[in-house]
């Protein structure tokens, strides 16, 4: 009705707004500046800009304006290590980070206060407040947008995201703006998302979609299997200037113990860990599919099989994986993630290309059936790579 709309346009934020800055900040004099001075400063940096020379070509160049230059800080463990859930390595090392960096903001889209009970985040808004602990709303554009804004004015964000698929929610922000902003401007964005990602028995909320950020320059992204390396690799990426996509495993969260060093630990990103020797094949896999792997090892004592935790995904340790396939002859790529599209090709046409002559047979991928992730108890078991490890692997000791 009119009527209604009359009483919007009397709310209008933008007018609204104008009319504050007008009255509370800003002068009529101000108003004048801006359509004058100002728009001359403008068009005098937009024509020093276009009368710039060409940059010269240079392949080395532009690849080392994609991050901003980093080296993992120096330290000396002397801890000794405990045993904590996977949830609890992840708790640990955002407090460390929030007591060693007094500039890091925390947006926990799961704080409950005053306490915290029951999250990765428990009582950290209590300790440090809430002006550096932020309870925030289902809103991810808003939030990765709040995150940028605090990155360009020197501060360090983590943010987290209730789930893998909502980051669609944050995607321009995310892509378009954190990962090009180091390329394009010279201007890192010092921030952090934390993914908890993984499928479970609901068949809702419960995408990997780690694929959507391994191809997008500018990204780092990192992907713990074990308690220690949550930790580890948590505390270097928030020490990293650089944008990470840290993604974590809600089934691991509590269902995963395992040593976890105490104080200060940092996994280097870019490195991957050979969890399991072995010579006959290389399992090459990172996220739950690591103990999908060691659980086939472990049903398997007559193969001697290697297997590969990747942790990063970008950049992945290339070498680590030319030496295993080297050594083996033999490469199965393992991933939660479906088949098409998966990391997991990525990795094959690496090892095409630079491993042909050390392969005795096809390279292998094993990934999830490209469908959505059904709800029904069987038809999951079935769309999940998991149920189809011990036929491919049996296939590709045969060859």
């Amino acid at each position: 009705t009119q009527e209604l709309l009359d009483q919007w346009h009397i709310k209008c934020p933008v007018r609204n707004f104008e009319k504050y800055l007008l009255q509370e900040i800003l002068s009529l004099e101000w108003v004048s500046y801006l359509k004058s001075e100002f728009t001359v400063k403008i068009d005098e940096e937009v024509k020093r800009a276009v009368e710039e020379p060409s940059p010269q070509n240079n392949v080395q160049n532009e690849l080392a304006d994609v991050y901003k230059p980093y080296t993992l800080p120096a330290f000396n463990y002397k801890g000794k290590p405990v045993i904590k859930r996977y949830a609890e390595a992840i708790h640990d090392g955002l407090a460390l980070c929030m007591e060693k960096y007094d500039n890091l903001i925390l947006f926990d889209s799961y704080t409950t206060y005053p306490t915290n009970e029951g999250t990765i985040t428990e009582g950290l808004s209590v300790k440090y407040g809430t002006a550096r602990v932020k309870n925030v709303p289902d809103c991810e554009s808003g939030i990765v947008g709040t995150a940028i804004g605090l990155a360009l004015n020197g501060y360090k964000a983590i943010v987290e995201l209730q789930f893998g698929h909502f980051m669609g929610s944050g995607f321009n922000q995310i892509v378009n703006n954190i990962a090009k902003s180091q390329y394009r401007r010279g201007q890192n964005v010092d921030v952090v998302l934390r993914i908890p990602v993984g499928i479970n028995s609901n068949g809702f909320q419960t995408d990997v979609t780690e694929a959507w950020f391994t191809k997008t320059p500018g990204l780092k992204v990192v992907y713990p299997a074990f308690p220690a390396d949550a930790k580890g690799l948590l505390m270097a990426v928030v020490d990293d200037p650089n944008p990470v996509v840290f993604f974590e495993h809600q089934h691991l969260y509590q269902n995963l113990t395992g040593e976890v060093p105490e104080g200060n630990w940092f996994t280097e990103i870019g490195k991957a860990r050979v969890v399991k020797e072995g010579t006959w094949a290389t399992i090459i896999t990172y996220g739950m599919g690591v103990h999908w792997a060691l659980e086939y090892v472990t049903n398997h004592p007559q193969y001697s099989i290697e297997v590969i935790d990747l942790r990063t995904l970008q950049p992945w340790d290339k070498d680590a994986v030319e030496k295993s396939v080297a050594k083996t002859s033999r490469a199965m790529i393992l991933h939660e993630d479906t088949l098409t599209g998966g990391f997991g090709g990525e990795i094959a046409a690496h090892i095409a290309q630079h491993c042909f002559t050390k392969l005795d047979a096809p390279i292998m991928r094993c990934a999830s059936l490209d469908t959505p992730v059904p709800m029904h108890k069987h038809l999951q078991e079935q769309f999940l790579a998991k149920s189809k490890l011990e036929g491919l692997m049996e296939e590709l000791l045969r060859f």
